[in-house]
C-alpha cells in the first residue's frame, strides 16, 4: 500500500508561480511512475505530467508544456511540480498518482493505471 500526500496548492494571480510537493509512504518502491493529474469543477479529471523512477522520462499535457516541470527525490520519496507563468485555466484540485509499473509512451495518461492517488490541493488562479 502507498499513501500520497499533496502539498503547495493557493490562490495566486495569472503570471505568477506555484511549487506543488507529494509525499509518498509506506511501500514506496511501488511508486515507479508518478503523475499528476488534475479537475477542474464541472470538468473532467485531466492528465498534466509523469515521471518514472530513474526521473529521466518526463510527459506533459500540451497545455502545460514548457511552464510545468516534474520532479521526483526518491531519497525523500517526493515528487514536485513546478508551475510558472500560471493562467487562471490551471485552477483545478490537483491530484499525485503512482503507477506500479510505467504506463508509457502511450498510455501514461490514462488514469486508470495508477494504483494510488493522493487527496489532492486547491490551486487557485485569478486573472
Amino acid at each position: 500500500q502507498v499513501q500520497l500526500v499533496e502539498s503547495g496548492g493557493g490562490l495566486v494571480q495569472a503570471g505568477d508561480s506555484l511549487r506543488l510537493s507529494c509525499a509518498a509512504s509506506g511501500q514506496t518502491f511501488r511508486t515507479y511512475a508518478m503523475g499528476w493529474f488534475r479537475q477542474a469543477p464541472g470538468k473532467e479529471r485531466e492528465f498534466v505530467t509523469v515521471i518514472n523512477w530513474s526521473g529521466d522520462t518526463t510527459y506533459y499535457a500540451d497545455s502545460v508544456k514548457g511552464r510545468f516541470t516534474v520532479s521526483r527525490d526518491n531519497a525523500k520519496n517526493t515528487v514536485s511540480l513546478q508551475m510558472n507563468s500560471l493562467k487562471p485555466e490551471d485552477t483545478a484540485v490537483y491530484h499525485c498518482a503512482a503507477a506500479t509499473y510505467w504506463p508509457g509512451p502511450d498510455y501514461y495518461a490514462n488514469a486508470a493505471l495508477y494504483n494510488y492517488w493522493g487527496q489532492g490541493t486547491q490551486v487557485t488562479v485569478s486573472s
